[in-house]
């Protein structure tokens, strides 16, 4: 392993020479500032006042395939999508739902009759009125016909109907307490019935190509590889907002080009993968710059190995566990990953409802490890090799070919010889969706419950061939299809949370996939703005209360 500090001249080395400021400007299409200038900005005075104006400039990246919130909920799309799409709710860092498009709700003492009642004054962006028969729409026919988890969840419904143009109600067919984390932005997004209802064919509406929603900002332009322009809403429903002006999300492919860009002032926020874990310690120190890790407790992300149950030996627990056993996720954490996120313990993130602490760990000994591979059958041969798996490497960048050659090094010393297989994002998806890999690097989002983000992955019935972020690795448990399918219906919350304390306690001896870290996301916010990460989903969050420190 190369260490930090080589890492870090290295990468230095690399933005000097890669790009120069002004060859940067002329990237983004802004305007050259002089490193002084770029980088005066001081912090926000608590006497600050809320002021209207200003242009915010984001990264983006990958640039989104589309900004149909509703058809595509890519990290990208969410996060452009957010300010122009919104949910009937959001959630609080504690995932509290809290008002969006509907102002209040009422949820039955049987919890099968949830009620919204929405604002009476919301306009779309194309002038139109915004009532019920939107929200009706998009939760009868548009998403679940384009949206999978959204048609799961809705699929719950008995009815869903509206004694009013202001009213909705969702009379469920069995109790789902998770039901009310199912309306965020992205798990939700209220869609104008009116341009869609006579076209059925959802994904080629010509709408789809000037996106129209509720939110505080409205579609103007999108320059494909270089910008994407939102601006402000003048006849949003909350007086006096949105503050600022408009918002560019700018496209930058480049690592060092993002973290360049930051670190000039050329651009004002970075947000999920977009800086290098080994690149943030440097851009802590910026004086123009806000850290924080905040903003994503709503997803709860773990990244772990995946493992294909399927192909022998990882068909055996005893393999897997002894993975497990021959793993550092502690110096995962802090040399690879450079401090960010925490060791997962559990299959649920310590952020997201019913997670169980008190659970049987997993550190490294390379004489369980040994002796589990003993137990197997699987001696060393000549060579001191016992088995021969194919690692996938996760093409998102430079860290996740670092984790590959660790695991490779890692399992060596138990006599595991591991072949590293490379691709781009389009074969990486196809090849892990279809089952062919031994193992490979995979995180997925939580959705605040594990109904809704947790069971998708360990559960039988989702084993899809071919469909991405479901159950891949083939994992088939009926005693756990039994716990997640009990637990989703119990009222109860000392009930339910003693079912998936039993269900973590199985998958983590069971080890369907090896879990590694609960992550955290560097988020990176020039501090000339305020009020930017306020909920638990952060960066995808409406941006209607940012505002643009006036000097």
């Amino acid at each position: 392993m190369r260490t930090t500090q080589t890492s870090q001249r290295r990468y230095r080395d690399r933005l000097r020479h890669l790009l120069s400021a002004s060859l940067m400007a002329a990237t983004l299409g802004l305007p050259v500032l002089s490193g002084a200038a770029a980088l005066s900005a001081a912090p926000a005075l608590a006497a600050d006042q809320p002021t209207r104006g200003g242009t915010m400039n984001i990264i983006v990246q990958p640039e989104p395939p589309i900004l149909q919130l509703g058809l595509n909920q890519q990290g990208p799309t969410q996060t452009v999508g957010g300010k122009i799409y919104q949910g009937l709710l959001t959630y609080d860092k504690q995932l509290k739902p809290l008002p969006s498009l509907a102002e209040s709700w009422d949820i039955s003492p049987d919890g099968l009759t949830y009620t919204f009642h929405l604002h009476k004054n919301v306009k779309w962006h194309d002038g139109q009125p915004f009532t019920a028969k939107d929200v009706i729409f998009t939760t009868t026919k548009f998403l679940p016909e384009v949206h999978s988890r959204a048609r799961a969840n809705f699929a719950r419904c008995e009815s869903i109907t509206a004694p009013d143009d202001y009213t909705v109600v969702f009379k469920l067919k069995e109790p789902f307490p998770s039901f009310i984390n199912a309306f965020e932005v992205a798990s939700a997004p209220i869609i104008p019935a009116h341009l869609y209802e006579a076209n059925t064919d959802y994904k080629n509406n010509p709408a789809n190509a000037t996106p129209i929603g509720t939110g505080p900002f409205k579609f103007k332009e999108w320059v494909k590889g270089s910008y994407i322009h939102l601006v402000r809403n003048d006849d949003y429903y909350k007086p006096g907002l949105p503050y600022l002006d408009d918002i560019y999300f700018r496209v930058i492919p480049d690592a060092a080009s993002r973290a360049l860009a930051l670190e000039s002032g050329q651009v004002d926020q970075s947000q999920y993968n977009d800086i290098e874990p080994f690149d943030v310690a440097r851009l802590k120190s910026q004086p123009n710059l806000n850290f924080t890790t905040d903003g994503y407790e709503f997803v709860a992300p773990v990244s772990w190995l995946e493992l294909n149950n399927r192909n022998a030996p990882l068909n055996d627990k005893r393999f897997r566990q002894a993975l497990m056993y021959s793993l550092d996720r502690q110096f995962i954490r802090d040399k690879i990953w450079f401090g960010l996120g925490q060791v997962a313990t559990s299959p649920i993130n310590s952020h997201t409802n019913n997670f169980e602490p008190n659970l049987p760990k997993y550190t490294k000994d390379v004489a369980k490890a040994k002796a589990l591979l003993d137990e197997m059958g699987l001696k060393p041969d000549a060579n001191g090799v016992r088995a021969r798996i194919r690692f996938l490497v996760m093409p998102y960048g430079e860290t996740w070919q670092r984790l590959a050659e660790y695991v490779k090094v890692s399992l060596k010393q138990v006599g595991v010889e591991v072949t590293l297989e490379n691709t781009d994002v389009a074969g990486w998806v196809q090849k892990v969706s279809n089952w062919d890999y031994d193992m490979t690097a995979n995180f997925t989002y939580q959705y605040g419950d594990a109904a809704l983000g947790v069971s998708r992955t360990y559960v039988s019935s989702n084993i899809r061939q071919g469909v991405m972020f479901s159950n891949t690795m083939g994992y088939s448990n009926p005693k756990v299809d039994e716990l997640f399918a009990s637990a989703a219906k119990e009222n109860d919350p000392v009930k339910r949370q003693a079912l998936y304390s039993e269900v973590q306690r199985i998958l983590v001896d069971d080890v369907p996939v090896a879990w590694l870290l609960e992550m955290q996301f560097p988020t990176f916010v020039s501090k000339k703005f305020n009020n930017v990460i306020t909920t638990g989903i952060g960066v995808n969050e409406s941006y209607e209360s940012v505002y643009m420190t006036k000097r």
